[in-house]
This record gives structure tokens, C-alpha cells and sequence, in this order.
């Protein structure tokens, strides 16, 4: 009898959490552009040992959405990877928190038709927020799709600034 209902103690404390989980409501993060690129940016980033929403993460996406990291290979030729937000996560999720990582927008360049955004974004990486220097810099190619009752990210399409491909002015801070 007590194994029976603790069996049911913990099915409903189970059923309990799943749905609270489940109604975590994001949708003010995703109403407006500006908003949407933030909580892109702030999603990812955490000091060391802090876990990040990647509910929140996943959100953000359309489904069939790409992150595609690019850059050269040890040849010297230009190469893409494509991966589902899964995927980022994935490969990418025990790192960030294993090393600490904030990724800060420090340029943004819009163009706009219709219901479709294209943003390059320029980024700095740092490894805490009290760092003061960048490890790393580049440009995010963000598209974005708004069907009318939010904002979706289709596609980032990304490349690491490097001594051979520097970020040109016109999409740095003035």
C-alpha cells in the first residue's frame, strides 16, 4: 500500500512539473525585433556553472530553423556546418557552461521587406561579464520571419572575425 502510493505521490509531483514547465509562456520575448535578437544573445550567455533556458533557446526557432557556423578549415578552404537548435545544444550547450560564455551585440545593420529581416549583427565574446576584453569577435547573419503574431529566427549564419577577416568599419560601434 505504501509503495503504491508513493508511486502515485510521484506521479503527480512528475505531472506537476511537466506542466509547469510546459506553461512557461515566452511570447512577450519574441513580439517585437528588438526583443527577439536580445533574449537570442541573453539566452546563450551565463557566467560559469550556470545552465541556460534552452526552452527558451528552442523557442526562438522556426522548426527546420539552421545555425550555420563558418569558417576555414585546416587546407585553408572556407567550410559551413548546419545544425538544428538540438544539435547547438548538443555540441554546444556543456561548454558554455562549463567555460562561461556572453555573447554582446554591438552593431546591428536591419533591412527589411515585407514580413522577412535579414540583421547582421555584430558580436563580442567574453568568457565572464566582468571581462573586459573579448576572446573572440564576429558577424551573426540573423533572418527572421515575423508571421504576424511574433517574430521567428529562420536561419544564423555566422563567422568568427580572424587576422585574415576583419570586421569592416561599417559594421562596428561608431
Amino acid at each position: 500500500m505504501k509503495k503504491t502510493i508513493s508511486v502515485m505521490l510521484l506521479c503527480i509531483v512528475t505531472l506537476s512539473v511537466q506542466s509547469q514547465e510546459k506553461a512557461k509562456d515566452y511570447s512577450e520575448k519574441v513580439q517585437t525585433l528588438d526583443s527577439t535578437i536580445k533574449t537570442l544573445y541573453a539566452v546563450i550567455s551565463g557566467e560559469k556553472g550556470v545552465e541556460r533556458d534552452w526552452a527558451l533557446f528552442k523557442f526562438l526557432f522556426k522548426p527546420n530553423a539552421k545555425l550555420i557556423p563558418s569558417g576555414k578549415n585546416k587546407e585553408g578552404a572556407y567550410k559551413v556546418r548546419y545544425m538544428s537548435p538540438d544539435d547547438y545544444v548538443k555540441g554546444s550547450g556543456k561548454w558554455l557552461v562549463e567555460n562561461g560564455f556572453f555573447e554582446k551585440e554591438i552593431h546591428r545593420k536591419v533591412d527589411t521587406f515585407g514580413n522577412i529581416t535579414q540583421v547582421f549583427s555584430t558580436y563580442e565574446s567574453f568568457h565572464s561579464e566582468s571581462d573586459t576584453k573579448p576572446f573572440m569577435r564576429g558577424i551573426n547573419s540573423i533572418q527572421l520571419l515575423n508571421d504576424g503574431k511574433r517574430w521567428w529566427v529562420i536561419n544564423i549564419y555566422w563567422a568568427q572575425e580572424t587576422k585574415d577577416n576583419m570586421i569592416p568599419e561599417n559594421y562596428l560601434p561608431n
